[in-house]
């Protein structure tokens, strides 16, 4: 016979235990995946900038063709903005002039190396001219703006480099070329370290809530007599 006060003490329901299991799994392969995917960019990204520093001329090439491919897409897509029925009149000439501009300048790419890598330097040179131009003068009438001398620092220094880009362009792509290699591999190889230490926590995480799951199998409460 039991006494009322030598109850059997409460059970966790079983419905519970099968609806934790697929969570921490899924969560587990989630976490899993995630570091893989960081391990990989970070590998391709180092492999990138090796090959940027090693063939610096084919690189060139590779990226001026894919800057016409940019430009004829670019272009094409303006061109068919302009015909579209939503948009106003007075913007589907420059949508119009845009488009007919990426195209020209797309084809131009593809008539040899020197004519992409041109036209890639001097449209990099004309963006950062223009946005270190705006950058200078939106900090310079803004005297409330927080970090106000930064702003001005970084916009006279993107103007210049804009200005150099275009006075120089070969010779400025082809440093621009080295730079974007080394932080390449820099950005890799963090990467690379970010998904070696997820990897790590993940397994001391798995770890610990296998230790702390396990006492859990054996002591279950027996029915007294």
């Amino acid at each position: 016979m039991t006494s009322p006060t030598d109850s059997p003490a409460p059970v966790p329901p079983r419905g519970t235990e099968p609806e934790d299991r697929p969570v921490a799994g899924g969560m587990a392969a989630l976490a899993n995946m995630g570091w893989q995917i960081l391990l990989t960019m970070g590998l391709a990204t180092i492999a990138l900038g090796v090959i940027a520093l090693v063939w610096p001329d084919a690189t060139l090439r590779v990226v001026g063709i894919l800057f016409g491919v940019y430009l004829l897409v670019t272009g094409v897509f303006q061109l068919a903005a302009a015909f579209g029925t939503h948009v106003p009149r007075h913007l589907r000439v420059l949508h119009f002039i845009t488009g007919a501009a990426s195209l020209l300048l797309g084809l131009i790419c593809f008539r040899g190396t020197l004519e992409s890598i041109l036209l890639l330097a001097l449209w990099i040179g004309f963006s950062w001219l223009l946005r270190g131009t705006t950058e200078t003068a939106a900090a310079a009438s803004a005297p409330a703006m927080p970090g106000r001398g930064w702003h001005v620092a970084f916009g006279i220094i993107g103007a210049m480099a804009g200005i150099v880009m275009i006075v120089m362009p070969f010779a400025s792509i082809a440093i621009l070329t080295l730079v974007v290699g080394v932080m390449a591999i820099i950005v890799g190889l963090t990467e690379v370290v970010r998904a070696i230490r997820t990897r790590v926590e993940i397994g001391h995480l798995a770890s610990g809530t296998a230790t702390q799951r396990r006492p859990l199998f054996h002591a279950r409460p027996h029915a007294q007599h």
